[in-house]
């Protein structure tokens, strides 16, 4: 059943406005529900969101929310991201791709949908998993206040703080950017808030 959110989505002009089209129709005829979130249109079994369409700019996805899991037979799903742990996505640029592979599409969002049912859970690292630099380890041995207010971020905020500091090469830069981040960190916020 067709969501009336996504049909104003679709009324305004969008550069992939007959790809969305496309993907939307064939998700529909999988018996999934139609909804809008994030500005987008997603779709859910039983009220667990499985697949969302993403407009960008150099091309439409379909990104399945649990990808990770399912067998990719045909090689199609790609990481939208270098640290994506579950997302995966298959990216189009003209609808003939889409319908080129329209029953293929169908297998893989009838087994996002056989994932749903049978409850499957990625397994996500968790904030343990991902290496504190010794830079940043000794400003939270140092300084208590510090450590509490980090210990209190998400865990999402934690691992990106973590990652951005550990990607600096030299332990100068690690440090200037620590210095830097412990007044969001003290405040309760992420790097991107």
């Amino acid at each position: 059943m067709k969501n009336l959110k996504v049909d104003h989505y679709l009324s305004k002009p969008n550069k992939w406005h007959n790809e969305i089209e496309q993907l939307r129709n064939i998700l529909l005829q999988c018996s999934l529900t139609e909804e809008f979130k994030w500005g987008k249109p997603c779709y859910s079994y039983n009220g667990t969101n499985a697949i969302i369409i993403i407009p960008l700019k150099e091309h439409c996805a379909l990104s399945f929310f649990k990808g990770v899991l399912l067998k990719d037979t045909h090689q199609l799903l790609s990481q939208p991201g270098e640290h994506s742990q579950s997302g995966r996505w298959i990216k189009f640029v003209a609808v003939e791709e889409i319908k080129a592979i329209e029953s293929i599409l169908k297998n893989y969002i009838y087994e996002a949908i056989e994932i749903e049912k049978a409850g499957l859970k990625v397994v996500l690292k968790t904030i343990a998993d991902y290496s504190i630099p010794v830079e940043f380890q000794e400003v939270l041995d140092s300084d208590a206040t510090i450590k509490s207010a980090f210990e209190s971020l998400t865990p999402g905020r934690q691992r990106v703080y973590l990652m951005f500091f550990a990607a600096a090469k030299q332990s100068k830069t690690r440090l200037s950017r620590i210095e830097k981040c412990i007044p969001q960190i003290l405040i309760g916020k992420g790097m991107n808030d």
